[in-house]
């Protein structure tokens, strides 16, 4: 069986930023924080197929839990999902990213890293699956990591998996 195809890569990705349930007011910046990952994605496919739009709902572990478990089979709360767009999606439309607060800040508090970065590392992730990357394998994970790594080193962000600020420069 062949491949779904994926959604051609714009070279503007523009986000609709929809705050669903939970708590949110320790990242009153987050739509700006969003839209500055999704445009460094972007920017880091190169994409050239004119302007996207990627819906992100900031949402609870309930919610995602529910989620997660109608639409994976794992009903349990999760950091993000991702669902791309279907068939009869609007034009330029890819897809939806949901993220969970709870799980969010849990995790950021665990990693020890700014919650800031840590949304941005997960939408950037989010938004990656949108565009067809996945880790299910072990060359899958390592091609999408260097992706994460080089996008969010554009905004500053450290290495989620090491913690060091890539630069792209070597010393």
């Amino acid at each position: 069986m062949s491949e779904p195809p994926q959604p051609a890569i714009p070279h503007v990705l523009e986000v609709d930023v929809v705050e669903d349930d939970g708590d949110w007011s320790s990242l009153p910046d987050a739509s700006d924080l969003i839209a500055k990952a999704a445009a460094a994605v972007a920017q880091e496919l190169g994409g050239n197929a004119g302007s996207g739009m990627v819906a992100v709902a900031l949402s609870s572990d309930a919610s995602v839990e529910a989620l997660n478990g109608q639409f994976r089979g794992k009903p349990k709360p999760t950091n993000v999902l991702s669902f791309p767009a279907g068939e009869g999606s609007p034009e330029g439309f890819v897809g939806d990213v949901i993220l969970a607060a709870e799980t969010l800040r849990r995790e950021a508090d665990e990693q020890d890293v700014p919650l800031s970065h840590h949304l941005q590392h997960l939408i950037v992730h989010g938004i990656l699956h949108l565009f067809g990357y996945d880790h299910i394998s072990a060359d899958d994970g390592e091609r999408m990591e260097a992706i994460e790594i080089s996008v969010l080193s554009r905004l500053g962000v450290a290495n989620p998996y090491t913690g060091a600020l890539e630069t792209g420069t070597s010393d």
